[in-house]
């Protein structure tokens, strides 16, 4: 009976250790196999896909999750919020204050259309999430990504290219395509890609235009070629797909413009740096009181020292925001002299983030979803943390809560 009871523990013992065995295995070939792809399309307000026939975007919904919108950081604009999606960081504490802006630490200016600045990897703050899988052994790739273009903390990811408007969205879905039928030991796991579209179209006709709502169809439709590719690839089961953008898009008029040279002289100023609806002031000696003091009972803007933001801004304490920062209200235009139409119609964004129509999308689908889920809004910077617990990756410090996020998971 002794020896009976003996040999079941052992045989059990064994069931045991090849069980542990089999799922550290398991386990293993999981994280190896674990993929996940994630497209902006620039400017696609939370909304758009409710005015026209979208089914690519429905098929996600109904396969995945959506939400109803996501909130973007503040400034609502490209580079702060795609900067804040990799870094899973609020501009404040990323340094990626605005899409310009100038850096009194370096003595430096900072623009979008600056190629050397953008590649200069000094002026970006925080861990991206391709440096994140780089450094844990995971290869990473991005066709267009705020930051993706400078080494941060040395590291760029493994496939990246040089930021040009001129490439076809098509050549962009094939070139994803491509780089997920590498050799396994050359394949990136993680993939950023960018379309600049319908953001282009919004600030051309503005965000109700029947232009606009041709582009969120065509964009759709380029969804719907990225899936299928996708579906062709032998890995497709292993793959997880986010789709979503940087910010909406809001109405703008000249009508509704302050000339902020009726109050403050620009001479006043040692730097002006920012444009509608976003600027940062440093004064010259002695005359920051001053100018508040004249612009603080202005109509249709706000003006705040550094620091005295609202708290859920999230910003104004680091340096690059200068000594004050005025806002335009709600959909109103701030500028110096008279208001050119050419520049205040048409779509715009950078207000307050609060604003509904500067809320953006979210669709995902994949192993780590689940099915005909539709989450709570949550917040972009939320993002760093949920690729991160996809990916299995350790995550940096961040403002990011995955607690926000992780209940779309299975």
């Amino acid at each position: 009976m002794k020896k009976q009871i003996l040999s079941l523990a052992i045989v059990l013992s064994l069931a045991v250790l090849v069980a542990i065995s089999g799922c550290q295995t398991s386990e293993h070939q999981n994280q190896e196999e674990r993929y996940l792809i994630m497209l902006s399309m620039d400017g696609f307000r939370w909304d758009y896909a409710d005015r026209v026939p979208t089914p690519n975007l429905d098929y996600i919904a109904a396969n995945g999750v959506t939400t109803e919108y996501v909130k973007p950081a503040f400034p609502s604009n490209t580079f702060p919020n795609h900067y804040t999606m990799a870094t899973g960081l609020y501009p404040d504490n990323h340094g990626i204050v605005n899409n310009n802006f100038y850096c009194p630490e370096l003595d430096m200016t900072y623009s979008m259309r600056d190629r050397e600045a953008v590649e200069n990897g000094i002026f970006y703050g925080g861990e991206p999430i391709w440096v994140t899988a780089e450094t844990q052994g995971m290869t990473s790739a991005s066709y267009f990504w705020v930051g993706s273009e400078a080494p941060i903390k040395g590291i760029q990811p493994s496939y990246w290219k040089v930021y040009d408007t001129g490439h076809p969205f098509g050549s962009r879905i094939d070139t994803v395509a491509h780089w997920l039928q590498l050799p396994l030991e050359e394949r990136p796991q993680l993939i950023t890609f960018y379309f600049h579209e319908p953001d282009s179209q919004g600030h051309r006709t503005g965000p109700e235009s029947p232009e606009v709502d041709e582009v969120v169809m065509e964009m759709d439709s380029l969804v719907g070629v990225l899936l299928q590719r996708i579906r062709e690839l032998p890995i497709a089961d292993k793959i997880n797909l986010i789709v979503t953008s940087d910010h909406g898009m809001t109405e703008r008029s000249p009508d509704r413009y302050v000339d902020v040279g009726q109050y403050v002289d620009r001479d006043w100023l040692d730097i002006s740096f920012g444009y509608n609806p976003l600027m940062f002031w440093r004064p010259k000696e002695g005359m920051t009181d001053t100018i508040y003091d004249l612009m603080k009972d202005v109509e249709n803007l706000y003006i705040w020292r550094a620091g005295e933001l609202p708290e859920r801004l999230n910003f104004g304490h680091n340096p690059r925001t200068l000594d004050l920062i005025v806002l335009a209200d709600s959909t109103w235009n701030i500028g110096w002299g008279e208001a050119e139409e050419r520049f205040y119609t048409g779509g715009g964004h950078g207000w307050d983030n609060a604003k509904k129509d500067l809320h953006t999308i979210f669709y995902a689908m994949g192993p780590a979803f689940k099915e005909g889920h539709v989450h709570d809004p949550f917040e972009l910077v939320d993002l760093y943390p949920l690729i991160t617990r996809i990916m299995g990756l350790d995550p940096a410090p961040v403002d990011g809560k995955l607690e926000r996020v992780e209940g779309m998971l299975k």
